[in-house]
């Protein structure tokens, strides 16, 4: 698993409660560690669909005839689902974030580790990278974005810094980028401060919150009696509105009640929320932050 090394794989496939003849969704493909699991679990009469947006991963696309991978974002479910007949599914497998060939690839732009052009487009296609963000946002837009997206109560001090140093220079790599915020990077949290700067760059520009709602809006109608939602997210931003639609069908505010006190709320939880392992973490410390949750229909 050179390409991706996927995290929780039997605790999230094993949550789909895989039937033989089942039809089943790997929502993000990535380096197929999931498809592969959950197709040796599949019968020969069983069907497999994939989702990936990076041309990087459809390099790893699998030659089974129960297979296909789908090079679109995942918010493009059910319509891509419909052109290929399918109006249901038994299950359907997110594992959210970006991949370990994304953070590894220098060119890519996501990792704070490489010195590489501020790229950040899990889809090479999408016309705005980090690079434009950064270098064209207003410092108000910025300021909202380091704070929404990076949680960072020191943004507006951050934008600030950007926007002046743009203007002597525009901000084109990683390091440069770095260098320009040093005075925000004491050592002993640099790593952590620099992850929440570019994971707000990198949700703007994937539209990622957004996506991720649109997706889940759609789940409830795609997912047959008895079907399951198995979900992997790596961030407090992400888990938040996975937890909040699994209970309530809502990313914010409260559900509506009929006469009885009844809501009609579409998914219900299955289990509890699971984590790694110590032994997995020490394996692959990118599964440190890794939150599975589960979901069924609710009737």
């Amino acid at each position: 698993m050179s390409y991706h090394n996927p995290v929780l794989l039997l605790e999230s496939v094993n949550a789909l409660a895989i039937k033989k003849d089942g039809i089943y969704v790997d929502v993000t493909f990535g380096g197929g560690g999931h498809s592969k699991e959950i197709l040796n679990q599949l019968g020969e009469n069983g069907k497999l669909f994939a989702f990936d947006q990076d041309a990087d991963a459809l390099q790893n696309t699998i030659d089974d005839s129960r297979f296909i991978l789908i090079a679109e974002n995942f918010r493009f479910i059910s319509r891509y689902l419909r052109f290929h007949g399918i109006k249901k599914v038994d299950g359907i497998l997110a594992d959210l974030g970006v991949s370990s060939h994304q953070f590894d690839e220098a060119s890519r732009g996501f990792s704070t580790r490489f010195d590489g052009d501020l790229d950040m487009r899990m889809n090479q296609k999408s016309k705005i990278s980090a690079k434009e963000v950064i270098n064209k946002y207003s410092e108000e837009k910025l300021a909202e974005i380091l704070f929404l997206y990076g949680e960072l109560r020191n943004s507006k001090n951050i934008a600030k810094t950007i926007v002046e140093e743009r203007q002597k220079e525009k901000i084109e790599t990683s390091f440069q980028l770095k260098k320009i915020l040093e005075k925000y990077l004491p050592k002993a949290v640099e790593h952590k401060i620099l992850a929440q700067i570019y994971q707000s760059f990198r949700i703007e520009v994937n539209e990622e919150l957004e996506s991720l709602k649109e997706f889940l809006n759609q789940t409830p109608n795609l997912l047959n009696k008895n079907g399951r939602l198995s979900i992997i997210s790596y961030h407090s931003l992400e888990d938040r509105l996975v937890k909040r639609f699994i209970i309530s069908g809502m990313f914010s505010g409260e559900p509506e009640k009929d006469v009885f006190g009844n809501s009609n709320i579409p998914l219900k939880k299955v289990g509890q929320l699971i984590v790694p392992s110590k032994e997995e973490i020490k394996q692959n410390n990118r599964a440190r932050s890794a939150k599975l949750r589960i979901a069924t229909l609710n009737k």
